[in-house]
């Protein structure tokens, strides 16, 4: 089984950091940015894990994760949300939603790592 993230992230400058340090971390990393065909992409690069923002251009990252959640094919794929929205309600809509971690930005890359690793392990 193979290290396989997909990263759909919007904005440029966290994507480009969070792939540099997993694919440094010996992940196979692809990202995207666009909310409006995610579902496609995630079915196309089967991956071990998605991070998934929650604010992204054409459709919502809680919305791609309900669909993802309904899906069988999907259904137990580790989720890692992030978002600029931290607040305790946004938490809970994420994991009312499915999600298997949440987290805030910023965050560190040592706390990325530890959560991609946690979320990855058998």
């Amino acid at each position: 089984m193979g290290k396989r993230v997909l990263l759909i992230e919007d904005e440029a400058n966290i994507a480009t950091a969070v792939g540099f340090l997993l694919a440094r971390d010996g992940w196979d990393v692809r990202t995207h940015a666009d909310g409006a065909d995610a579902l496609e992409v995630i079915a196309e690069a089967r991956p071990n894990l998605l991070i998934l923002d929650m604010l992204l251009p054409g459709r919502s990252g809680l919305d791609i994760l309900r669909c993802l959640r309904a899906r069988t094919a999907t259904h137990a794929l580790p989720v890692l949300m992030l978002t600029a929205r931290g607040a305790a309600a946004d938490r809970a809509l994420a994991e009312t939603s499915g999600v298997t971690e949440f987290m805030a930005k910023p965050f560190s890359n040592a706390q990325m790592l530890a959560s991609v690793r946690a979320l990855a392990a058998p």
